[in-house]
């Protein structure tokens, strides 16, 4: 204003606001004025009492301000050097995965050393060879192959999406109807897949499993080892939703469950809990629908080393980590909560109770107890069950 006047330029009248805070003896800043300021002179003067409670209110707020400013340093400070502390441990995993384990790999893949590193988790960076090489090929399908079956598949997907005349002679006895609802199918499925992603644009059926692979190996790799996974015997069962063999891994599974959690296991029998009704779920996707994506492919990578016993094994560790709720669960909340298992299980929780579980009953380890088992079935439907004892 007072550049305007000088200028020679009339100044603009004092808006109704500047006029109110001109009238004002005092204007009060923050809550720490309030406190601390004298009362304007219109009012009466604080007596000593209340301004000396006053101060030491204010003094008490600035040292639990201090106190809480500390705690929160203190607290980035230890994530900080956490992830230090990862990042340089992942560092070396990697350098040791990649400069003496893959290079010699026949002779070192079974060595205590890479066990103990394999628990620990795979390095995202070499996760996807390390599954490869794991998983193997036995089924000896080569990239070249690969390219025809992605050729054969995008011809096919174009017939359905047009009805050529090859689909109509291949499905004769489907309408164009039911055609467009297998390929909406798969579009929902598509979306269903990891949705926060949002990268998957032609995975169809077993969804949660290539998409896991994809994530962590190039296309023609994650075929590859998508084909020989479901070609081992548990996911062939569980796939082929062969009832027989799906109802001798359950009770393999229950030999152990009830080996290693008897209190548990009683409750579940009590309540007519079958593991079947959160087991499929777990074994079909691999962990992958069930578990935070991350702790999932923890969880495929021992399942790569240690196999099929691995994935049941795991089901009796998180049945262990939440064997405290699930034994106050009624039927309907314990079948809710293991088919929806909580978003932020911590990884270490989880491996340090599966940790805990053992894998072998009356000196039998879970293949022969599997192999016993399916041996009592045959022979059941033979008409001649043979005893267990």
């Amino acid at each position: 204003m007072e550049y305007e006047d000088k200028a020679g330029r009339p100044s603009r009248p004092p808006s109704p606001k500047q006029n109110v805070r001109k009238n004002l003896d005092f204007e009060p800043l923050s809550t720490t004025a309030l406190i601390l300021e004298d009362r304007p002179a219109n009012l009466p003067a604080k007596p000593a009492e209340e301004a000396q409670k006053h101060r030491q209110q204010y003094e008490e707020m600035v040292v639990q301000a201090k106190k809480r400013e500390l705690k929160e340093a203190q607290r980035r400070k230890k994530q900080l050097e956490e992830r230090c502390k990862v990042e340089e441990s992942i560092g070396n995993a990697v350098l040791t995965w990649n400069n003496e384990i893959l290079p010699n790999w026949e002779t070192m893949w079974c060595s205590k050393k890479v066990r103990d590193l394999w628990w620990q988790g795979i390095p995202p960076s070499v996760r996807g060879k390390v599954w490869s090489l794991a998983i193997g090929n036995e089924l000896n399908i080569t990239h070249e192959l690969f390219d025809i079956c992605l050729a054969r598949a995008k011809e096919r997907w174009r017939s359905l999406s047009t009805g050529g005349s090859e689909v109509e002679n291949e499905d004769a006895g489907f309408s164009a109807a039911d055609r467009e609802a297998s390929l909406e199918l798969i579009k929902l499925d598509i979306s269903r897949t990891f949705p926060n992603l949002c990268i998957f644009q032609q995975v169809q059926g077993m969804s949660f499993i290539a998409a896991v692979l994809i994530l962590n190996l190039d296309t023609a790799d994650a075929f590859i080892a998508f084909s020989n996974l479901l070609n081992k015997p548990c996911q062939m069962a569980f796939f082929r939703v062969d009832h027989g063999l799906m109802l001798t891994y359950f009770a393999a599974f229950e030999v152990f469950f009830e080996e290693n959690l008897p209190k548990l296991f009683a409750h579940f029998k009590k309540n007519n809990l079958t593991a079947d009704i959160y087991l499929i779920d777990w074994i079909f996707t691999l962990y992958s629908k069930s578990l935070p994506l991350d702790l999932a492919c923890r969880i495929w990578d021992v399942f790569c080393r240690d196999g099929e016993e691995f994935l049941f094994r795991t089901a009796l560790g998180i049945l262990k980590l939440f064997e405290d709720i699930l034994t106050r669960m009624d039927f309907i909340h314990s079948a809710q909560f293991l088919t929806r298992l909580p978003e932020d299980l911590p990884a270490d929780d989880v491996f340090a109770a599966i940790s805990t579980v053992q894998m072998q009953s009356r000196n039998k380890k879970w293949a022969q107890v599997l192999s016993a088992l399916q041996k009592d079935s045959r022979e059941m439907e033979k008409g001649s069950p043979s005893l267990r004892h």
